[in-house]
Formats: structure tokens, C-alpha cells, sequence
């Protein structure tokens, strides 16, 4: 089964910018890719993810236009660029592999996942 490693998580300050990345042991043009954070007390909540071309990319409602979801086959990764960031954004950010060729807002939907990488936004 394909395994999935983020890095990029770190403290930061309010304003600053930063690209996590997830990369995976095979290939991934199979799967349709997804960020995912999630806050200590909070669910689990979908933020970008991006169909199997890549042609297609989705948002969150927390996304807001600071979110960048892109992924490169050719190097089994994909990419989240946050700019902007926010002490709210402060959570553990995962990355998630789907079978299905859209990626579906709803964790449930994946059964393959990283170990998660921690972002932390200070104030």
C-alpha cells in the first residue's frame, strides 16, 4: 500500500508564508490527493485537495484564497502553499490519498494517510 510522508511543518509567525509537502512511495497519478488539519478538540477538516491529472483543484471553507493545493506526478508529491498564515491555522496538517478521481471533502473517503505535519502560528 502507498505511504504517505508530509514535512514543511513549523512554528512561524502571524503573516508569514509556507509550502508543506506530502510525498508518496509509489506513484500517484491513482489517487486523488487531499490536505487535511486538524486542532486539538476539533474534527478533522478538509482544506485543498486535487484531482488525479491534477487538472482540478479544490478548497475548504477555511481555505479563503491563502490555500494553494498543486501536485507533481512526476515526483509523486503534492504541494500546499499557505500564505497569510493565521494563529488559527496553528494544526497537525495531513496529507490523504483517495482511489476516486476528484478528492472528496470527507475523511472518511480516504484510507490512505500520512503521519501529519505540525504547523504552528504564533500571534
Amino acid at each position: 500500500q502507498v505511504q504517505l510522508v508530509e514535512s514543511g511543518g513549523t512554528l512561524v509567525q502571524a503573516g508569514d508564508s509556507l509550502t508543506l509537502s506530502c510525498v508518496a512511495s509509489e506513484r500517484t497519478s491513482r489517487y486523488a490527493l487531499a490536505w487535511f488539519r486538524q486542532a486539538p478538540g476539533d474534527e478533522r477538516e478538509f482544506v485543498a485537495g486535487v484531482s488525479r491529472s491534477g487538472a482540478t483543484a479544490f478548497y475548504g471553507g477555511s481555505a479563503g484564497g491563502r490555500f494553494t493545493v498543486s501536485r507533481d506526478n512526476a515526483e509523486n508529491t503534492v504541494y500546499l502553499q499557505v500564505t497569510s498564515l493565521r494563529p488559527e491555522d496553528t494544526a497537525v496538517y495531513y496529507c490523504a490519498a483517495s482511489s476516486s478521481v476528484n478528492p472528496s471533502t470527507d475523511p472518511r473517503a480516504y484510507d490512505i494517510w500520512g503521519q501529519g505535519t505540525q504547523v504552528t502560528v504564533s500571534s
